[in-house]
């Protein structure tokens, strides 16, 4: 992870050029409905499996195959890794044929786990490689860790502090009540509240082995809340070492409005 980043004095792939830069063009809320979009990012970016560096590129491409989060297209130049076609192709509409491959790296191989687009429709996206983000070990941008997929440079988060009374209901009981709560307003999802787990009946969580990945918050554990001898599961999650860029979340717990019944100042969220 300490090894000196990629000069760029190999050529571009072809239509990079033509690219606008990351964070400079929002892509449409029709991305993904037979449309793509791309964008050419300078952040360094390296993928590692069983220790050895996969790839490192200091001229990602963002792209856009959906509407919520981009993924990562790399330079094939910048592959260290053996890319060998395993005889599959998939095919989409907006991208064309993917020649799949196996990533094969000394002693490891990760199965199906890259796809180029030699005659790609875009031209931006032949001469580059698609990683399976999953199949990677570890994904770094410059020298930090992301979690779950790419950074979206339109992605925003705001934890403020705030006043507001919030009040957690299952089956009719309350199990947590705060006025202190952390609002966190994350762009593309509802508001959510982050409690102090002192505002929390922590006699009724239940520990679960469940866990999800956030780029911009970091790894969340579970928790279950028994209410009424029943188990409701993974309906409260913890942040106990986020990101940067989340800390003031650290700590507290939140609860899922979906599966649960949360009251912001009165009010059925």
């Amino acid at each position: 992870m300490t090894t000196p980043p990629p000069t760029s004095t190999t050529p571009a792939p072809a239509g990079a050029a033509a690219l606008p830069a990351a964070g400079s063009v929002k892509p449409a809320a029709t991305t993904g409905r037979g449309r793509v979009h791309a964008e050419q990012a300078n952040k360094r970016v390296r993928a590692l499996l069983g220790g050895h560096v996969v790839v490192d590129t200091i001229r990602p491409v963002l792209v856009w195959e959906g509407p919520h989060y981009p993924v990562y297209y790399l330079p094939a130049e910048d592959v260290r890794a053996t890319l060998e076609p395993n005889g599959k192709t998939t095919r989409s509409p907006s991208r064309g044929d993917a020649v799949r491959h196996d990533v094969v790296i000394a002693d490891r191989t990760a199965p199906d786990a890259a796809g180029t687009y030699p005659d790609s429709p875009i031209p931006q996206l032949r001469g580059l490689v698609r990683l399976d983000w999953d199949a990677m070990d570890v994904w770094l941008e410059e020298d930090e860790i992301v979690y779950g997929h790419a950074r979206n440079p339109y992605h925003r988060i705001d934890a403020l502090s705030s006043s507001r009374h919030v009040r957690v209901e299952i089956d009719g009981v309350t199990v947590a009540d705060s006025v202190r709560p952390v609002a966190l307003f994350e762009s593309g999802i509802r508001p959510r509240y982050y409690l102090p787990l002192t505002d929390v009946r922590t006699e009724l969580l239940v520990p679960s082995d469940s866990a999800t990945h956030c780029p911009y918050k970091g790894t969340a554990g579970y928790f279950s809340v028994q209410v009424n001898d029943k188990i409701h599961e993974d309906v409260v999650w913890l942040y106990r070492t986020p990101l940067p860029e989340s800390i003031r979340i650290a700590g507290l717990v939140c609860f899922y409005d979906e599966k649960v019944d949360v009251y912001v100042d009165g009010k059925h969220t």
